[in-house]
Formats: structure tokens, C-alpha cells, sequence
């Protein structure tokens, strides 16, 4: 196929009543792509098979109740084997379509402003960033997972093609990478909002900006390389399918082929704001812009539109008009410009701008390689000296608006701000102005009035001024392994004794097949032999995972020994220390008759208030009581229970103590055996989990283990129920902590609870293959020791 290496127009693409503010190109049709305007409706248009190359309307969709300000495609899958588009708009919402029907097939709602960035990953996962400074996660129909750290609007996302990677670009100037719902890393570098964002390929990416740059990233962190080419705010970015040549648009009117690493082309159109485009497959370009129009562009001889459209299309272009303030003209001195027979001069490369004075008029030229001549782009209007506001529209708290009015409400007092765009009503932006400033609501229709009066003339993507909406260790103490190691050492905060934190005998396994959580190294998988593929005891586990070994005589000579240093006024006597003696004999055996008095349970809780270089044996005789269904209801009763929690997440902290980090993590994990503690950790998820989680990377596998254990019994707890939330909290922590896990018990752990989770639930099993983490157990399918790691590992990776 010919080719000329220069990208000239193809078609024109009429049909839309306003900007056209997002592209994407389709699988199905072939050759075919999706747009979105603010005429609040989305088109899909497939390619003529007659003569004229242009594109036909094929569907039209209709959903939003505000403009449409981006789209993606949703890839194929068994339901839909077309696959799906996703719009977001200024209503707040997601819309889903199918090519079978005009209107959404579901609605996404949980965004509390504008969506304005989409983008797909595999198993039907979609990423939304919003205005509401948030990024969110999306399993079908539901919200998976909501990712927080910007400090401004969300203007760009994409999701990476492997691990499970997602980047977010923001108007605080920075793009976020997140792994499991979790920040992993943040890029600086830009000086203005970031608006776009594309994949280079699994370990970069580029960027662009409000700075009129563009930049292409490592995932490390680096910057590859810096563009510069634009003269103003750069709004979307693509990349070609060789991953090293792309184009970008913005609001200097124009689109720009970057090859090699350089500015190979620059097409100017008849429009002030170059919003968007896409890529077909054939190579075509296919840009939106705010007259309205869809331009495709190709570098086929055989697709290039016929010499009439071709005049037409630079007449048009002819006839534009160009703010000075806008564009890459300079400093212009009408005085000092040449007059026409400067275009009797050839250009030295394409898209080379040349000014001249035609009479009293000023007048744009481009150079056109292809057509070696220079091609009118517009008549100049107004002077230099660009301000902040050069695209015609008002940032204001990294969003743009039509307008920002400056309220002065008391004579010396402060002005406020009210933004506002010519498609709000007016009533309710003044409603909202007069509440977030705290005003009298009696100035509500003078506001209204103020705003309907100042505004006059202005109709929504017609305004005069290109108004536009705002899219934009064994040797010493060391805590004891889950197997109830019998090694002991020295204490290293006091220098003796043989205690042990969570140390004793090791519980008895079920008959048949041991324990594989608390059988440890006794632990085989002899009886599981006589089948031909492992058979599942692991998952999935619904009942709590406890720690349950102890020394009471250890603990106590412990706490004696430490008690003498005690503060005075937190000091035991010796009935108090008889009294915990007591209670620890009575619940290291739940099957007594006897019960924990509630003065017992008084001095614990006194007790568990130590300094926290002395209480961690109040901690391991505390781990063991909470399983004790009389404290564990004292405990974790609604009066007391929020308080107790955050004690112990106190205590918790990442600067605390290892045994007291440890103790904390098991003494929460046996909470799950009472319906009052698992009550209350199951409406604290959140707090805890997140909390627990910044233990990840303590160097100490019993710390490790305990996590892990948490989130299996967290895991647990959410089987039971239709929480998709609370699974995608445990398969982000499943997934965050297998990065930095070394202890194979603390694997195995996770393991199970990953089973659990995704167990009977597809949604749940979706979210854990976007999330890559079959690439990340995969490892552990042909580990023999222990055999329980493998066998769990490949049942699992069967249920992915």
C-alpha cells in the first residue's frame, strides 16, 4: 500500500452538536471507534465500504443527563462477545453500553463529581478517575476498590497490561502508580496538570500536561525523556503500536506526530481546542476537537480524501481565527512582519509556521511537505502576552470553569470565588457557593440573579470566547513461631529469662490429616496421596484461625519479674497477680466450668495499659482470654470495645515493639473466636486492616504470620457474606503482602485466604487476576516443603 510518510485528511466526520471530548477505537466493528460529546451522547462509527472513505453513524447512545467527557471500550468476553463501551460524564456517572441497544446496560454510580477519565484492564476491569480527587476501581457492576492520595482532580488513569498495575495523573502535578489499591509510587516532574496519560508497554509510559510538555516514564521512577512541541495545554496522548512513535493534541489547535523521538508533523485544525484522539488499527488517526467535527487523518495515498474535501478543509482553516495569546506566533510586531512574498520562500521542514502582514490584517501560514506549499491556518487576532487563562477557560482548584466571578459579600472583608459553567443552573450554583462560604441563604436569588445577568448571550459550547467544560531471630527473646518452637533465649529488653512469647505445647490435630496451621513441621500429606490431584482441606476456611499455644508458668514469672519495675501506681499487689494467675488458668482451658470473675477481667485491662517496654506478657495472657467467650464479650462489647480495639492498634503502631506488634496481631486474630469480637473487627475493617498492613515490611516472619492470619480470618468472616469491599480490601492486602513475604507458613496463610475469598464468587475471582496475582503465587505450585504450600498453591491457581 502507498504510503507518502505525511499525514494528510482522510475525512471529515460530521454528526455531533458540540466538543467532541473522547475517542476510542473498537475491535468490533473492524476499523471502527466510539465518540462522546458534550451533546451528551455517544456515536459509534464504522468505515464505508464505498468510495468516499468517510464514516457512517452506526449507533448512537443515550444516557448521561450532563456532557459525556470520556469513553473506553471494555474488551470482549463470553457474555459480550462485542465487548462493551463505558462513558463518564459531568453527572457524576458511569455508563455502560452494549452494540445492541441505546441505552446503558448499568450505571455506575460513587464518583461525587465529574468522571473524566477512563480506562479498561483485562477481566472487565475499569478504572475511573474523577474530579472528586479519587480514582476508583470496577468489577462489573461494582465498585472493587477506591484509590485516595491526590490532592486534586483525577484527570488521567491508566491500567498497565500486566501485574496489575494502574497509573492516575492528576491537576496536584503528579501521577500516582498503584498496585493492589495501594500507592506504590509517585512521579514529579510536571509543573502543571497532568491531562494525559498512554502505555508505552508493561514498564512505561507517557505524560502529558498543562505544561505544554510531554514526558515518557520508567515505572522505577525515571525519566526517559522530555518533549516539547506544544505552545499550550496538551489534552490526550496515543501511542502507535511499535511503542516509540505517538501523537498528541491540545489547545494550540493542532495535532502532532511525534517519530524518533521528534516532532515529525504538525497539523493545525479549524477549531481552538484539539480534545482528543485515537489510533485505528490500519494506522489512522482519528482526532475531536471543539467545532464539533471528527477529523481522520492516514498516511495511505489510498485512503487521503478526495482534492475537493482536501480545498474545502483548508479553506476552513483559512477562515479561522487566531488569538495571539494562544499559539506558538510569538512576540508579534505587526510593523516588523513580512508581507506576501515571504511565502514565495519554501518552508525547511512540515508544519513550519510562517506570519505575514496582508494589509492591515495578520495572517498564519503553514508549510506542507507533501503539498510543497503553504497552507493558510488563520487570521491573528489580539497581542501577546499570554496570562494563565491562554485557552479562554478559568482554572480554579485545578478544574476549569466558563467562568470564576469574584463576590465581594462585606466591604473590606475577603472576596470569594464562584465558579461556574454555562451549563449549571445558576440556582443551584449559587445555593452551593452560599453553603461552602457559610452564607445567609438570603442571598440566594441575588447570587442566582448575579450569575443569570453576567452570563447572558453565552450558550453552552457556542460562547464567543471558546468557553469549554472543566474536563479536565534463637540467640535472645524473640517472639515464637506459629509451631511452638520449645527453643528459648534471652530476653533482650531485660537481659534474662527464658519466656517466650506464645510459646507451649502444640495443640492436638483432628485425626486423619494434621492441622496444616497448626500441625507445623509434623504436618504431612501422606494421606492425601492415593488421588491423582490434591484434594482440598485448606479452603474454604471459614472458622478463625487462632494462637492458641502458651507456658502459663513462663508468662507468669515473666509478668512477676516485670511487674517489679512497674510504676507505682500501675503496680500489682500480690491478690492482683493471684488474680491473673487465676484467670490465666481458666482460660488456657475453655472447657473449665469456671469462668473469668469481672474483677479478673478488670485487672487485665488495667495491666494491658503497662508502658510498652514491660507488657507484652499482659499481651500473651490477653491473646489467650479474648478467646474466652465471657471476655471476649466484656471486651468487645459496643461500650467498650471501639476503645479496647484502638489500644491495641496503638500498641500496634510501626514504631512499637516486635513482641507487642506480634502479641497484637495474634491477640486480634483470636478475637474472631467470640461473635462479639468479630462483630466489632468486622465493622473496624478498614481501620485495622490498614493498620495491620504497615507491618508488611518488618523484617520478622512471626509478625509475618500473624498478618497473614488476620486477613485469613478476615477472609473468613467475608465469605459468609456478599461484601465485594471487604473481599478487594483482603485481595489487595493478599497481594501487597505477597511482594515482601519470605516465611512460607505466612504464604501458605495467604494462600488460603485467597482462596476463600475468590471461593464461589466470579467477581471476587475477576478482581484477583486483574490484580496479577496468579503471576505472583505461581512460584510456589512446585514447592514439596512444606507439600501443604504446593498443594494449596495449585488449587488455587485451579480456581483462577
Amino acid at each position: 500500500m502507498a504510503s507518502s510518510n505525511t499525514y494528510r485528511l482522510s475525512c471529515s466526520v460530521p454528526g455531533h452538536e458540540m466538543d467532541v471530548r473522547g475517542l476510542a477505537s473498537t475491535s468490533f466493528p473492524e476499523g471502527a471507534f466510539v465518540s462522546v460529546s458534550r451533546d451528551r451522547t455517544g456515536r459509534v462509527w464504522v468505515p464505508n465500504m464505498g468510495p468516499n472513505r468517510s464514516f457512517t453513524e452506526m449507533h448512537c447512545m443515550h444516557g448521561h443527563t450532563n456532557f459525556v467527557s470520556c469513553v473506553c471500550i471494555i474488551a470482549p468476553n463470553e457474555t459480550y462477545p462485542r465487548g462493551l463501551i463505558a462513558t463518564g460524564g459531568n453527572d457524576n456517572n458511569i455508563c455502560v453500553f452494549s452494540l445492541d441497544r441505546p441505552d446503558p446496560l448499568y450505571i455506575l454510580k460513587g464518583h461525587k463529581n465529574t468522571v473524566c477519565t477512563l480506562s479498561a484492564g483485562k477481566f472487565g476491569t475499569l478504572l475511573s478517575g474523577s474530579w472528586d480527587t479519587t480514582a476508583k476501581v470496577w468489577l462489573n457492576d461494582k465498585c472493587m476498590m477506591s484509590l485516595q492520595g491526590h490532592t486534586a482532580a483525577v484527570w488521567a488513569v491508566k491500567i498497565l497490561p500486566e501485574q496489575g498495575l494502574m497509573l492516575t495523573g492528576s491537576a496536584d502535578k503528579s501521577i500516582k502508580l498503584w498496585k493492589a489499591g495501594r500507592c506504590e509510587k509517585t512521579y514529579t516532574g510536571h509543573e502543571d496538570c497532568v491531562r494525559g496519560l498512554a502505555v508505552v508497554n508493561n514498564t512505561e509510559f507517557f505524560s502529558c500536561s498543562n505544561d505544554a510538555s510531554i514526558r515518557r516514564w520508567h515505572v522505577d521512577g525515571e525519566c526517559l525523556q522530555v518533549y516539547y512541541g506544544h505552545t499550550n495545554y496538551i489534552y490526550s496522548i496515543s501511542v502507535f503500536p511499535n511503542g516509540q512513535d505517538f501523537i498528541s493534541t491540545g489547545e494550540d489547535r493542532s495535532i502532532r506526530i511525534w517519530k524518533n523521538g521528534e516532532c515529525a508533523q504538525t497539523i493545525r485544525l479549524p477549531a481552538q481546542s484539539v480534545w482528543c484522539c485515537c489510533i485505528l488499527d490500519n494506522g489512522d488517526i482519528v482526532v475531536g476537537a471543539s467545532d464539533g467535527i471528527i477529523r481522520v487523518f492516514t498516511e495511505s495515498d489510498e485512503r487521503i480524501a478526495s482534492a475537493e474535501d482536501i480545498k474545502a478543509f483548508e479553506n476552513e482553516l483559512s477562515q479561522s481565527t487566531i488569538d495571539a495569546k494562544t499559539g506558538d506566533l510569538g512576540d508579534i510586531k505587526m510593523e516588523e512582519l513580512p508581507g506576501r512574498e515571504h511565502l514565495n520562500e519554501p518552508g525547511t521542514r512540515d508544519g513550519q509556521t510562517r506570519l505575514i502582514k496582508d494589509g492591515e490584517m495578520v495572517q498564519a501560514y503553514q508549510w506542507s511537505v507533501s503539498d510543497s506549499h503553504w497552507v493558510k491556518i488563520g487570521d491573528v487576532v489580539g497581542s501577546s502576552g499570554a496570562t494563565q487563562q491562554t485557552s479562554g477557560r478559568v482554572l480554579f482548584e485545578g478544574k476549569e470553569y466558563d467562568f470564576v466571578f469574584t463576590i465581594d459579600v462585606n466591604e473590606g472583608g475577603p472576596s470569594m470565588k464562584l465558579p461556574y459553567n454555562v451549563a449549571d443552573d445558576p440556582w443551584l450554583t449559587a445555593h452551593n457557593f452560599l453553603e461552602k462560604n457559610d452564607l445567609n441563604p438570603m442571598f440566594l436569588d441575588q447570587v442566582a440573579n448575579f450569575i443569570i445577568e453576567n452570563t447572558k448571550g453565552n450558550t453552552v459550547g457556542r460562547t464567543e470566547t471558546g468557553h469549554s467544560d472543566p474536563f479536565t531471630g534463637s540467640g535472645r527473646y524473640v517472639p515464637a513461631s506459629a509451631g511452638g518452637s520449645s527453643a528459648s533465649g534471652a530476653d533482650p529488653f531485660t537481659g534474662s529469662g527464658r519466656y517466650i512469647p506464645g510459646s507451649g505445647p502444640s495443640t492436638v490435630a483432628p485425626a486423619g490429616v494434621a492441622d496444616p496451621f497448626t500441625g507445623g513441621s509434623a504436618y504431612s500429606s501422606n494421606a492425601l496421596q492415593s488421588t491423582s490431584a490434591p484434594t482440598n482441606i485448606y479452603f474454604p476456611k471459614t472458622d478463625p484461625v487462632k494462637f492458641e499455644q502458651a507456658n502459663a508458668t513462663q508468662i507468669l514469672a515473666k509478668l512477676k519479674e516485670l511487674n517489679r519495675g512497674a510504676p507505682n501506681e500501675q503496680k500489682l499487689s500480690d491478690d492482683g497477680i493471684q488474680k491473673l494467675e487465676k484467670l490465666l488458668s481458666t482460660v488456657s482451658n475453655l472447657n473449665a466450668a469456671e469462668k473469668p470473675t469481672t474483677e479478673e477481667i478488670e485487672i487485665l485491662w488495667k495491666t494491658a495499659h503497662w508502658p510498652e517496654d514491660i507488657v507484652f506478657p499482659v499481651l500473651d495472657i490477653l491473646r489467650l482470654a479474648v478467646r474466652h467467650p465471657v471476655v471476649n464479650e466484656q471486651f468487645y462489647s459496643d461500650k467498650d470495645g471501639v476503645q479496647f480495639c484502638n489500644h491495641l492498634l496503638n500498641l500496634m503502631g510501626p514504631q512499637g515493639k516486635p513482641a507487642n506488634q506480634m502479641l497484637v496481631l495474634r491477640t486480634l486474630c483470636n478475637s474472631f473466636a467470640g461473635q462479639w469480637g468479630q462483630t466489632l473487627l468486622m465493622s473496624m475493617r478498614e481501620t485495622v486492616m490498614s493498620q495491620a498492613m504497615q507491618l508488611r515490611t518488618v523484617n520478622n516472619k512471626n509478625i509475618h504470620v500473624a498478618l497473614a492470619t488476620l486477613v485469613l480470618n478476615y477472609a473468613g468472616c467475608l465469605h459468609k457474606v456478599a461484601d465485594l469491599e471487604g473481599k478487594a480490601q483482603c485481595l489487595s492486602m493478599v497481594s501487597t503482602i505477597l511482594e515482601v513475604v519470605q516465611d512460607k507458613e505466612a504464604v501458605f496463610r495467604l494462600l488460603v485466604a485467597l482462596g476463600t475469598t475468590i471461593g464461589n464468587d466470579g467477581t471476587a475471582r475477576d478482581l484477583a487476576q486483574s490484580l496479577g496475582v496468579k503471576s505472583q503465587i505461581n512460584k510456589y505450585s512446585t514447592v514439596t516443603d512444606p507439600a501443604k504450600l504446593g498443594e494449596c498453591c495449585k488449587l488455587v491457581l485451579n480456581q483462577l
